[in-house]
C-alpha cells in the first residue's frame, strides 16, 4: 500500500491524538472531507491551488460557510476526494484539463467499470 493510501485509510484512527498529531506534516494541510460523516486527510498544500480543489472548496463554502474551527472542510464524497488525490499525486495529466463535472463523471465511470470487473 502506498504512503498516501495508508494515510487515507488510517486517518482519524486515534481517539485521543497527541499534540504532535495535531500538526500536519510540513508542506501539507489538514482537510475534513464528507457531508454527514467526515474523515480527516492530510494533503500537499500545493494541491489547494489546483482548479478542481478550488472548485470543491467553493462548493463547500455553500455547505459549511466560512466559519469553522481547525482544518478546511470539503463537502464531497470521500471516495471521490480519494480519487482526486490519486490523480493529483500521480501527476495524471488528465486532472489538469478536467472541470469538476468531468471529474465526477470519470470517477463514477471508472468506479462502475472496476466494480463490474470484480463481480
Amino acid at each position: 500500500m502506498s504512503g498516501i493510501m495508508k494515510k487515507l485509510w488510517l486517518c482519524g484512527a486515534k481517539s485521543f491524538p497527541s499534540e504532535a498529531d495535531n500538526i500536519p506534516e510540513e508542506g501539507h494541510v489538514r482537510v475534513f472531507v464528507g457531508k454527514d460523516m467526515q474523515f480527516k486527510f492530510e494533503m500537499e498544500a500545493n494541491f489547494l491551488n489546483h482548479p478542481l480543489v478550488e472548485n470543491l472548496l467553493k462548493l463547500s463554502e455553500e455547505e459549511f460557510g466560512y466559519s469553522y474551527d481547525g482544518a478546511l472542510r470539503i463537502a464531497c464524497e470521500i471516495d471521490l476526494f480519494q480519487y482526486l488525490l490519486h490523480l493529483l499525486k500521480t501527476s495524471n495529466p488528465s486532472a489538469h484539463y478536467m472541470e469538476l463535472p468531468d471529474l465526477i463523471s470519470k470517477f463514477y465511470t471508472d468506479h462502475t467499470s472496476t466494480s463490474r470487473h470484480h463481480q
